[in-house]
């Protein structure tokens, strides 16, 4: 039996992401989140390389991306992802507090799948966390993965 794939969490505030891990726990979301804390940790999982190197190569159900991280922002997580032909199809739902109007087109010009701004309440942020942790783990049909080619 295959394992479930891995939900990717990109997000520097920790306070956010105890809260989304809560949240997936508590909906009893059985896919092992992994947690990074910047865009450059996000893409290190992603292609396999520094900590991330002996991780299995399956790509995770969804990507839930905060856009404004330290080192690697979220715009360019999502910009290297979906130009990616082995990566491209991995669902990508920004996470974000902006409420700017650029940052909302930007991510969907480069290709997120979703874009919701974090509610300031506690029970809304919990409860949109558990019906995306619901929709892209549990019910959304992912395509197949793609044979790795390997690089030369």
């Amino acid at each position: 039996m295959n394992p479930l794939p891995r939900i990717l969490l990109a997000e520097d505030s920790s306070e956010d992401a105890e809260l989304v891990l809560e949240a997936l726990a508590e909906y009893r979301i059985a896919n092992t989140v992994l947690h990074v804390k910047d865009g450059e940790e996000a893409l290190d999982y992603l292609y396999r390389r520094g900590a991330f190197a002996n991780y299995p190569p399956i790509q995770p159900a969804v990507v839930l991306l905060d856009l404004k991280m330290p080192k690697v922002d979220g715009t360019e997580v999502i910009k290297q992802l979906k130009n990616d032909p082995e990566l491209k199809r991995i669902p990508v739902v920004v996470m974000t507090s902006s409420r700017e109007e650029r940052d909302l087109v930007n991510s969907y010009n480069l290709g997120a799948n979703a874009y919701v701004v974090k509610p300031l309440n506690f029970h809304e942020f919990v409860d949109a966390v558990k019906q995306l942790g619901a929709f892209w783990a549990v019910l959304n049909e992912r395509p197949p993965e793609p044979a790795r080619q390997p690089k030369i």
